[in-house]
This record gives C-alpha cells, sequence and structure tokens, in this order.
C-alpha cells in the first residue's frame, strides 16, 4: 500500500494547502525547489521545517536530492571517510527529527540529465526529453573514474552508513542514474539495470538499504515495471510515479495517463508487494496552460492531475480486491 505525496517547498505557500486540500498529508522536500538546492542542513533547519509542516497538517516523509554526498565518497577519494561522517550525523539528525526516509542517489560528476524541456504533447502541453546525441563534446568531467570505483564507493558507503541509518530509524532508497546509461559524457554510471540494483541490496542486506522506484528509469531500463515492482517489494521505501516514452539513449516524458507503462498494473503491484508506509509522489509532471515552464516537470496543474488520477488508481485497485 502506498501513500500519495507532493514535492513542496521548504518555506510555507498556497502548495502546502493545496496538499492538504487534495487530502495529502506527505511532504517530499527536494531540491528543485529550493533555489540553487542544499546540502547541508542543521538539526535546527530540519526541525524547524519538520515543526513548520506539521501545523498545518503535514508530515515530513522524505528529504531527497539534497543530502550531504560528495563525489569523492561516490569515486573512494582520499577525504571520504570524513565526508561520510558528515553523512552520518544528517542521518542522525533526521532520525531524531522524525523524518523516516532519505533519498539519494550514486552520479557522479554529470548528474541528472534532460536535453530539451520544451516537447509539445498532449493540448500543447510542454514535456521534457533527453536525447543521448545532444549531450556530445564538452571537457572530460572525471577522466580517470571508472565503474569499479563507483562500485567500491558505494559498497564502502552502505557498509559505513547503513547500521547508523538503521539505529537512527532511517531508511534509505537510492535513485537510479537518470538517465540509467552505463556512462554519460564518458562518465561510468552503476545504478543502470534491475540487476545492479539487486547487486546494491544484497551489499548490505536490510530494509534500510533500499530503492527509490522511479518508473521511469525502470521504464527507460527496458524493466517490466510491475514485475520489477515485486521484485523488490518491501526493499522499496520511496516512489516516484512517472512513464517515458522511448529507452536510456532517447526518451520523452509522458503524461501519466498517456505512457506505455500500464499503470494500473503497476499500483496492483505496489498495494500487493509494498509496505503499507511507503511514500509516492508524481514526478516529471507536463507543464500546463498559464504556466510559464520555469521549472520543467515541477509546476503545479500537472502535480494535481497526477495526485488525482493515482488516487483513482489505488481506489480501482482496492475496490478489486
Amino acid at each position: 500500500m502506498v501513500s500519495p505525496a507532493l514535492v513542496l517547498p521548504h518555506e510555507p505557500d498556497e502548495r502546502w494547502h493545496l496538499a492538504r486540500q487534495l487530502g495529502v498529508e506527505d511532504a517530499v522536500i527536494h531540491p528543485l525547489e529550493i533555489g540553487n538546492g542544499r546540502t547541508q542542513w542543521t538539526y535546527d533547519d530540519l526541525q524547524g521545517l519538520s515543526n513548520w509542516l506539521s501545523e498545518v497538517g503535514l508530515n515530513f516523509s522524505v528529504l531527497e536530492g539534497s543530502v550531504p554526498i560528495s563525489d569523492r565518497v561516490r569515486l573512494g577519494r582520499e577525504g571520504r571517510d570524513a565526508d561520510i561522517e558528515v553523512f552520518k550525523q544528517f542521518l542522525r539528525n533526521c532520525g531524531e527529527v522524525g523524518i523516516p526516509v532519505v533519498c539519494y542517489d550514486w552520479m557522479a560528476g554529470v548528474r541528472w540529465a534532460r536535453t530539451g524541456a520544451h516537447v509539445e504533447a498532449r493540448g500543447g502541453s510542454y514535456v521534457t526529453e533527453f536525447d543521448v546525441d545532444k549531450t556530445r563534446g564538452g571537457p572530460e568531467t572525471l577522466p580517470d573514474a571508472t565503474h569499479e570505483d563507483l562500485w567500491e564507493g558505494l559498497e564502502y558507503f552502505l557498509r559505513e552508513v547503513v547500521p547508523v541509518a538503521e539505529a537512527a530509524g532511517v531508511k534509505l532508497g537510492l535513485h537510479p542514474d537518470d538517465p540509467p546509461r552505463a556512462s554519460l559524457r564518458d562518465v561510468p554510471r552503476i545504478v543502470t539495470s534491475v540487476e545492479n540494483y539487486e547487486r546494491v541490496l544484497d551489499i548490505y542486506d536490510s530494509e534500510y538499504n533500499g530503492v527509490t522506484f522511479c518508473q521511469g528509469n525502470f521504464a527507460a531500463m527496458g524493466a517490466d515495471v510491475p514485475a520489477a515492482i515485486e521484485r523488490f517489494g518491501d526493499r522499496i521505501n520511496f516512489v516516484h510515479f512517472r512513464d517515458v516514452e522511448g529507452d536510456a539513449d532517447r526518451f520523452v516524458e509522458t503524461w501519466h495517463d498517456d505512457g506505455p507503462t500500464d499503470m494500473l498494473a503497476a499500483m496492483r503491484a505496489y498495494e500487493r508487494h509494498v509496505d503499507d508506509d511507503v511514500v509516492m509522489r508524481p514526478d516529471h509532471v507536463p507543464t500546463m496552460a498559464g504556466e510559464d515552464n520555469s521549472n520543467p516537470g515541477y509546476h503545479t496543474n500537472g502535480r494535481l492531475f497526477a495526485i488525482g488520477y493515482m488516487r483513482g488508481l489505488r481506489e480501482q485497485v482496492r475496490t478489486d480486491g
């Protein structure tokens, strides 16, 4: 069973109230809602935001993306131990405040990538795209990085931090590389397949070492999305509800009800195989009429549509029994 959630800004505005009017109780704090992003959260920052959210009936359910993990941690470089200690204290702070899930990624150098933001979709709405041919050229970012560096870095990191996460009561959810290619601009990537996720989960067998199941990325991997949901089951700690048309080399985002994935089958898999406290938020929504597309994928109207669609699918699953 999953609980619909929304990405919300870290300071109150009308979106906090829209969330409550929609019946949403779970807030996801994400760097795209914090201007240039933030990776250093003090205990007071987290506690103050949690208090503020609770005053309007919202739970601080996930802290996503804006977490203190450096590339020297990801790549196993000198200085990583000091950086990992910062992350451990961050987890302890999240646990003391009562934030149950932290979503992180293992993309070194080149991060989340899109090559277009004005691709027309239904009714003149805009969606984003990725085309690997449009990423060619430019200086080498991490010329000496290897897949083995990333694997060693991740294994070291998980063995260090998962025991701290367990003690703090904070579940980790590793987000897929986006796009899930073996490399991007010659920088290697490893969180790119169902099989690689199996390896990640085997590094440290704990519900606190889990998956952020971003449906669009699993679709771009070529995975059977409902089957992958069943496969990972209670190791799914957070969900991004989205879809794409294409593959890891070239894809466009789609409306949630107009992509190739059977979204009802996906919702049925979540309801049957995922723990009952997992938060699901819509992601990469279309930009609709009246919106300026200044924050592609994260405007309000598409999120409202997606929440209604998600709740309708969940109601259908529960009605079917």
